[in-house]
Protein backbone atom coordinates (compact mmCIF):
# COMPACT_ATOMS: atom_id res chain seq x y z
CA UNK A 1 0.00 0.00 0.00
CA UNK A 2 1.38 3.26 -0.77
CA UNK A 3 1.97 6.12 1.80
CA UNK A 4 -1.20 8.41 0.38
CA UNK A 5 -2.99 5.17 0.31
CA UNK A 6 -2.11 4.46 4.29
CA UNK A 7 -3.21 8.30 4.65
CA UNK A 8 -6.59 7.90 3.35
CA UNK A 9 -6.65 3.87 5.01
CA UNK A 10 -6.21 6.04 8.09
CA UNK A 11 -8.72 8.91 7.41
CA UNK A 12 -11.25 5.66 6.58
CA UNK A 13 -10.44 4.26 9.72
CA UNK A 14 -10.62 6.79 12.39
CA UNK A 15 -13.27 9.19 11.12
CA UNK A 16 -17.40 7.88 12.08
CA UNK A 17 -18.74 9.71 9.03
CA UNK A 18 -16.00 11.08 6.29
CA UNK A 19 -16.42 12.50 2.70
CA UNK A 20 -13.73 12.86 0.00
CA UNK A 21 -15.78 16.19 -1.65
CA UNK A 22 -13.98 19.49 -3.66
CA UNK A 23 -14.20 22.10 -0.93
CA UNK A 24 -14.92 21.65 2.07
CA UNK A 25 -18.46 22.05 4.29
CA UNK A 26 -18.87 25.24 4.53
CA UNK A 27 -17.55 25.97 0.87
CA UNK A 28 -18.58 22.83 -1.48
CA UNK A 29 -16.81 23.32 -4.85
CA UNK A 30 -18.90 21.25 -7.10
CA UNK A 31 -22.80 20.36 -7.09
CA UNK A 32 -22.42 17.00 -6.50
CA UNK A 33 -20.03 17.72 -3.36
CA UNK A 34 -22.88 20.74 -2.73
CA UNK A 35 -25.38 18.00 -2.48
CA UNK A 36 -23.76 15.17 -0.32
CA UNK A 37 -23.49 17.83 2.71
CA UNK A 38 -26.78 19.05 2.04
CA UNK A 39 -28.11 15.48 2.10
CA UNK A 40 -25.70 14.81 4.90
CA UNK A 41 -27.61 17.90 6.73
CA UNK A 42 -30.94 16.54 6.09
CA UNK A 43 -30.38 13.26 7.68
CA UNK A 44 -29.07 15.23 11.13
CA UNK A 45 -25.61 14.64 10.83
CA UNK A 46 -24.11 17.41 12.70
CA UNK A 47 -21.10 19.11 11.23
CA UNK A 48 -18.70 18.35 14.08
CA UNK A 49 -19.36 14.98 13.36
CA UNK A 50 -18.60 15.55 10.06
CA UNK A 51 -14.69 15.22 8.58
CA UNK A 52 -14.23 16.47 5.23
CA UNK A 53 -11.22 16.14 3.01
CA UNK A 54 -11.06 18.91 0.14
CA UNK A 55 -9.45 16.41 -3.00
CA UNK A 56 -8.94 20.11 -4.50
CA UNK A 57 -5.88 20.16 -2.05
CA UNK A 58 -4.22 17.24 -2.49
CA UNK A 59 -3.53 15.77 -5.83
CA UNK A 60 -2.39 12.62 -4.91
CA UNK A 61 -5.35 12.08 -2.48
CA UNK A 62 -7.72 12.82 -5.55
CA UNK A 63 -6.29 10.02 -7.95
CA UNK A 64 -5.77 7.29 -4.75
CA UNK A 65 -9.17 7.77 -3.11
CA UNK A 66 -10.57 6.42 -6.89
CA UNK A 67 -8.23 3.79 -6.41
CA UNK A 68 -8.76 2.88 -2.37
CA UNK A 69 -12.80 2.52 -2.97
CA UNK A 70 -12.58 1.32 -7.01
CA UNK A 71 -15.16 4.56 -7.40
CA UNK A 72 -14.55 6.72 -10.26
CA UNK A 73 -15.96 9.78 -9.09
CA UNK A 74 -16.05 12.72 -5.85
CA UNK A 75 -17.68 13.02 -3.68
CA UNK A 76 -17.36 9.73 -1.78
CA UNK A 77 -18.86 9.06 1.64
CA UNK A 78 -17.46 6.73 3.92
CA UNK A 79 -19.78 5.44 7.59
CA UNK A 80 -17.66 4.18 9.99
CA UNK A 81 -14.99 2.79 8.05
CA UNK A 82 -17.78 1.56 5.53
CA UNK A 83 -17.41 2.69 1.83
CA UNK A 84 -21.19 3.74 0.96
CA UNK A 85 -20.93 5.52 -2.56
CA UNK A 86 -21.20 9.06 -4.27
CA UNK A 87 -23.91 11.81 -3.94
CA UNK A 88 -26.30 9.77 -6.40
CA UNK A 89 -26.52 7.19 -4.19
CA UNK A 90 -26.36 8.93 -1.17
CA UNK A 91 -29.52 10.52 -2.55
CA UNK A 92 -31.30 7.05 -3.33
CA UNK A 93 -30.83 5.77 0.12
CA UNK A 94 -31.74 9.03 1.76
CA UNK A 95 -35.02 8.93 -0.31
CA UNK A 96 -35.26 5.06 1.07
CA UNK A 97 -34.67 6.11 4.46
CA UNK A 98 -31.96 3.90 4.29
CA UNK A 99 -28.83 6.27 4.95
CA UNK A 100 -30.40 7.42 7.73
CA UNK A 101 -30.24 4.43 9.23
CA UNK A 102 -26.30 3.67 8.26
CA UNK A 103 -25.81 7.29 10.15
CA UNK A 104 -27.89 5.97 13.01
CA UNK A 105 -30.12 9.37 12.55
CA UNK A 106 -33.56 9.35 13.03
CA UNK A 107 -35.63 10.43 9.69
CA UNK A 108 -37.24 13.78 9.95
CA UNK A 109 -41.12 13.97 10.55
CA UNK A 110 -43.47 16.28 9.40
Amino acid sequence: MSDVQQRIDQLVKNNDVLLFMKGNASFPMCGFSGRAIQILKACGVDSKALTTVNVLEDDEIRQAIKDYSNWPTIPQLYVRGEFIGGSDIMMEMYQSGELQQVLGATAPRG
